[in-house]
This record gives structure tokens, C-alpha cells and sequence, in this order.
């Protein structure tokens, strides 16, 4: 093919989007509004269980119903993306998720609610696919892309902390409806502005058959997998329903990667995942939100419970964390992606991290918010934000176009799993702990009041040790970067896309 031949394409491609910018917009706003969703339930949940009459013992569904329906079928709402369309996905996804969100907000009782819960998991499976690799065949100019991704990257690791200040706000001023409610405007803005704006790239759609049976083993597996964490944290590991779950789970994904080798046109090509980078950056993702979300959880009570904050000012007290994300991953990560190799940014974003949740094993009842939880939680910030930056980037690189939508799948998938497990495992510690720490110091409180004391140190004792297996758990995330990731800076190559045009796409520049 002729230079000229070849650059006009080129050409064609870097100009022929021109409201991408724009749509990184709308992008942004959805994801936003999904993120928040995670968050934002959970400071209503209390004043809505009174409100419809829902028992103690179903009331974790609101937030499994939503759980179950979202990790379950990440991956098939990621071929659907890669079939349909990822344009036509998104916009279907948010308005699914509108009407979801009306429901729910409009819930007359329990049923009600779970129902509306499951359905914004379903169409918040179809959406969150679908919104990054829209970034990924849409953002190619690595440049571009280090800055699309940055932006992406900081609302996907600070939106959680965001929805637990406007959880409290809504709930404390207006109504627990109202943390449905405010899905509406956001999803209709987003729907609208993407309709018009976004320009999808021709000849990247996967059209091939629809592969059932990986459907539904992928959907079944992952389903039993993360009710098994949510059972294990209410019931216990040794739970019989728990165990059996597990095994459901791993004969499930077992079969899934055998038919997924078998099949002419499958759910999840495992040529996605076998890559050592994408799998080093699935892998080090959901390890480190394990130690994410467990510490959210952690905070939210001690800041509460222990020190009497009110549901507002406990969401204030994750603004720095907010703050160190948008540094990291907008003025770190997008600044140094194209000059340095991705692990050179996610290793030490990790240990910094760690360093964030070493200082929050120091805590005790009486600990100061200055000294202690702030220069953790901006540490905490800064270390995620410049680990996430380059690994949502880096998880869609140099795949396919037609691969597009399983392959950021992966990435929501590897992070939902690792909420669960974070959220059971880091419970269990720190329950299992306080019990114990309570056992032995009971005894020598003589007065109610040494006694409530015993039990909020024995609280905070056990926050602390689930808090060090975080510790752990970001250093081991860090090694595995180091082992796996060996992709380079990124740089802009001309490549063969899907369609038979040569278009500018980055590839990893791979290390020696």
C-alpha cells in the first residue's frame, strides 16, 4: 500500500471524530452514575427498611439483588456490546437503568425493591461494558487516550466515596427515594447527549452467533461465585449452602473455559485473558479493590459508629481520598503513561496505597481525623488513582475491535468478584477478631460504661486487623504487576483493523 494510501485513512481516523471529546462527557456521566449506585444504596438502605417493613434477615438482598444481576452478567452484557453495537448498548443500558431507578425509587414493598435492584444489575451489566470500550475504539491517539482514560479512571476509583456524600445529603434532607431518583436526570442526560454525539467506529462489530451454553455457565458461575461470598459473609465459610456454592461456582467456570476452547465463536475468547498483561491487570485490579472495598466498609462504621459523625459528614470525611484519585490518575498517570511502562506507574501506585492503609492499622478510638485518617486516605487516593489510570487503559490495549466489549468486561467483572470477596472476606476478619479481642477483656469491665467501652475498642481492634490483611493484599497486587505487566510506554502504531483499513491504534511497546 502507497504512503498516501496509507495516510489518508489515518487522517480520516483522527479527524473523523471530532465530538469525541464530547462523548468522553457523556461517557463519564454514566459511569458516574453506575459507580454512585454502588455507594449511595447503602446510607438509605436503613431509612428504607423502615419505611417498606423489610426484615433484618432480607434486607441484604437490596443490595445482592443488585450484585448478583450486575457480576453475573458483565460478560454477556460485553458481547452483547460487541454485537448490537457498543452505541446502540450504551444508550440501552442507561435507559434500562432509568426505568430501573423509577422503580425502585416508586417501591411500595420489599419485592418491589429487590426487583428494581436486579434490574439496574441487569441493564448496569449491559452499560458499564459498553462505556469503556467506547473509550477504547474511540480514544486511539495514545496521547488522547492517556487523558480519556484519566478522567475515566478517576470517577471509576473516587465516584464510590462521592455516593456516600450525596447518599447522605439526599437521605438526611429529602428522602431514601431520592438516592433512585437521582439516576434519572443523569441516565436521560447521558442517553440524549450519546445519541447525538457519539460516533462509533465502523467495522468493529463482532457478528458472530451468539454462544448460549458460554452464556449461561459464565452467568451461572459467576452468580454462584459472588452469592457465595455474600452467604459467607451472614452465615459463615462452613455454611453447607456456602460450600456448595463454591463448588457450583468452580465446576461452572471450569466448564465455561472448556467450552469456551471448544466453541467456533465464543463468549470470552480466551486469547483476551491469556495475554500476560491483560491477565496481570485482571488479576492485580480485583486483588486490590478486595482491600478497596473492605476499607470503605471499615471507615464508613468506625466514622459513624465509633466517632459519631453523621452520615454527611462521614461522606466529607472521603473527600481527600477523592482529591488524591483526581491527582493520581489525571495529573500522574495521564502526564507519565506515554513516557514510562504501565507497571513502572500501577507497582508503586500500589505500594503507595499500602503505605495509605498501613497508617489506618494504627487506628484506636481515640485517633485523630488530622493525623491519622487524612494523610491515609490521600495516600490511598494517590496510589489508586495512579495505579487505575494506566490498568483501565492498559486492559483494553491491542485487543480487537470486535473483542472490545468482553475484554472491558474483564475489567468490570475482575472488580465486581473483588468487591464481594472484599467485602466477606475483610467482614469475617475483623468480626472473628473483635469477638475474640471482647472475649478476653469483658472480664475486667466492671461498669456499663467500661463495658460499652471494651466492646468499640473491640470494634475498632478488629477493623485494624482486617486493615493489615489490606495491607497485604495491595503489596501482593504490586507483585504481580511487577511479574506479569511487561508492556512499555504506549505509543501510536498504525495496525490492521477489523475492516481491512490500517487505522492508528496503540500497542504496548513490549519491554526486553
Amino acid at each position: 500500500m502507497s504512503e498516501a494510501a496509507v495516510k489518508a485513512p489515518l487522517a480520516a481516523a483522527s479527524s473523523g471524530d471530532a465530538n469525541r471529546w464530547k462523548a468522553l462527557v457523556f461517557i463519564a456521566l454514566a459511569q458516574l452514575m453506575v459507580v454512585l449506585d454502588a455507594t449511595i444504596v447503602n446510607i438509605a438502605l436503613p431509612s428504607a427498611q423502615t419505611d417498606l417493613g423489610i426484615s433484618d434477615g432480607n434486607r441484604q438482598w437490596v443490595v445482592t439483588a443488585y450484585a448478583l444481576a450486575f457480576g453475573g452478567l458483565l460478560l454477556f452484557g460485553g458481547r452483547i456490546a460487541d454485537l448490537w453495537g457498543r452505541k446502540r448498548a450504551f444508550v440501552i443500558g442507561l435507559t434500562g437503568f432509568a426505568g430501573a431507578s423509577a422503580l425502585g425509587g416508586a417501591a411500595t414493598s420489599g419485592a418491589m425493591m429487590f426487583g428494581a435492584r436486579a434490574l439496574q444489575g441487569v441493564f448496569g451489566a449491559m452499560l458499564a461494558p459498553a462505556a469503556l470500550s467506547l473509550l477504547a475504539v474511540m480514544f486511539t491517539d495514545a496521547k488522547e487516550r492517556a487523558k480519556a482514560f484519566g478522567i475515566y479512571g478517576a470517577i471509576a476509583g473516587g465516584g464510590g466515596a462521592v455516593g456516600f456524600i450525596l447518599g447522605g445529603v439526599l437521605t438526611e434532607y429529602l428522602d431514601w427515594r431520592w438516592t433512585f431518583f437521582v439516576n434519572i436526570p443523569f441516565a436521560i442526560v447521558a442517553a440524549l447527549g450519546a445519541y447525538f454525539v457519539i460516533r462509533e467506529p465502523e467495522g468493529g462489530r463482532n457478528r458472530s452467533p451468539l454462544d448460549i451454553p458460554g452464556v449461561v455457565l459464565s452467568t451461572l458461575g459467576l452468580v454462584s461465585l459472588v452469592y457465595g461470598f455474600t452467604r459467607a459473609e451472614s452465615d459463615g465459610w462452613g455454611d453447607t449452602v456456602t460450600v456448595s456454592l463454591f463448588v457450583a461456582s468452580a465446576v461452572l467456570l471450569v466448564a465455561f473455559v472448556f467450552t469456551e476452547t471448544r466453541v467456533k465463536a465464543p463468549l470470552l475468547p480466551l486469547r483476551v485473558v491469556t495475554d500476560r498483561n491483560r491477565g496481570g491487570i485482571y488479576l492485580s485490579l480485583g486483588i486490590a479493590i478486595i482491600a478497596m472495598f473492605g476499607t470503605f466498609l471499615f471507615l464508613t462504621y468506625y466514622l459513624q459508629v465509633v466517632k459519631g459523625y453523621s452520615p454527611i459528614n462521614t461522606g466529607f470525611a472521603f473527600l481527600p481520598m477523592i482529591f488524591g484519585m483526581m491527582v493520581g490518575s489525571t495529573q500522574i498517570g495521564t502526564r507519565l503513561m506515554t513516557r514510562v511502562p504501565a507497571r513502572l506507574l500501577m507497582g508503586p501506585g500500589f505500594l503507595i496505597a499500602s503505605v495509605g492503609m498501613l497508617l489506618m492499622t494504627q487506628l484506636e478510638i481515640g485517633s485523630s481525623y488530622a493525623a491519622t485518617i487524612l494523610p491515609a486516605m490521600l495516600l490511598l487516593g494517590l496510589g489508586m488513582g495512579t495505579a487505575f489510570m494506566p490498568a483501565m487503559s492498559l486492559a483494553t490495549l491491542g485487543v480487537e475491535p470486535r473483542d472490545a466489549g468482553v475484554a472491558s468486561a474483564m475489567v468490570n467483572t475482575s472488580q465486581q468478584v473483588g468487591g464481594a470477596i472484599g467485602t466477606a472476606l475483610l467482614n469475617t476478619i475483623a468480626a472473628s477478631a473483635t469477638t475474640a479481642y471482647i472475649k478476653d477483656h469483658i472480664v475486667t469491665a466492671t461498669s456499663k460504661s467500661q463495658q460499652q467501652l471494651v466492646k468499640l475498642e473491640g470494634q475498632v481492634h478488629g477493623y485494624t486487623n482486617a486493615i493489615w490483611f489490606a495491607v497485604g493484599m495491595l503489596v501482593l497486587a504490586a507483585v504481580i504487576v511487577v511479574t506479569f505487566v511487561n508492556a512499555g510506554r504506549q505509543d501510536s502504531t498504525p495496525v490492521a483493523s477489523g475492516d481491512g483499513v490500517e487505522d492508528e491504534v496503540p500497542v504496548p511497546v513490549v519491554a526486553h
